[in-house]
């Protein structure tokens, strides 16, 4: 199966500097969610698990997954989120080992995690064939993934109800509606475009469900691969 036309930017987006310190500030907040995602993961991998963090961001999940007891990895294209991702874990007490790097090219060998996961960022590789043969590639035989994203036929209402649920004040919750409207939902996947990504992919397939304004996108890296 083919995909064509994906609406992909021509290189990785990434943020730096004042960019970066801004949305740490703000999404980088949005603690419930991230504890959510790692609670989920952890019921589904056992303590002690290597789990690797993809485009970590300020490294909000990197730092709950390792509160789970499991050893946690994170991986980014931003030299400010390594940064700042690498300080945080320390503040909060956590060991977490951060990386400078792209989901297309990951500074690390072949079978090191028991899970892979990606939130937000998805939609911002340049490569996302790449990335997911990539995080194939890393996956021990019988591993898991999970990527958490937008949807681009999310409406009006389901931005307006996610903005609402995060912990900002009202002028940066409308700034980040206008984001969501005219910026972020624009450059998401269709669910037909992820399907046909990872059957092409060497997931060879997988498994979405619909959440909120966005989906999750399961995949397995088979026993014999």
């Amino acid at each position: 199966m083919r995909v064509a036309q994906l609406p992909t930017p021509q290189k990785d987006r990434t943020m730096e500097g004042m960019v970066a310190t801004w949305y740490t500030k703000n999404r980088g907040r949005d603690w419930n969610w991230f504890r959510t995602v790692a609670r989920r993961i952890a019921e589904r991998v056992p303590p002690g698990a290597r789990v690797l963090d993809v485009a970590t961001g300020p490294g909000s999940l990197a730092i709950e997954i390792a509160r789970t007891g499991r050893r946690t990895f994170a991986l980014d294209l931003s030299r400010s989120f390594v940064q700042i991702a690498q300080e945080a874990a320390g503040r909060a007490g956590v060991q977490v080992d951060v990386r400078h790097g792209s989901a297309s090219a990951m500074p690390f060998p072949d079978a090191l995690f028991d899970f892979v996961v990606c939130t937000a960022a998805f939609k911002n590789f340049a490569n996302p064939l790449g990335a997911l043969n990539e995080m194939h590639r890393v996956l021990k035989p019988g591993g898991q993934a999970s990527i958490y994203d937008l949807r681009n036929d999310a409406s009006r209402e389901d931005i307006d109800a996610e903005v609402r649920s995060m912990p900002m004040s009202s002028l940066n919750r409308a700034i980040t509606s206008l984001i969501f409207r005219y910026g972020l939902i624009k450059t998401a996947y269709s669910q037909a475009q992820l399907e046909g990504m990872a059957a092409e992919s060497r997931f060879g397939g997988c498994e979405i469900a619909r959440q909120g304004v966005g989906f999750e996108v399961r995949l397995r890296k088979h026993a014999g691969d």
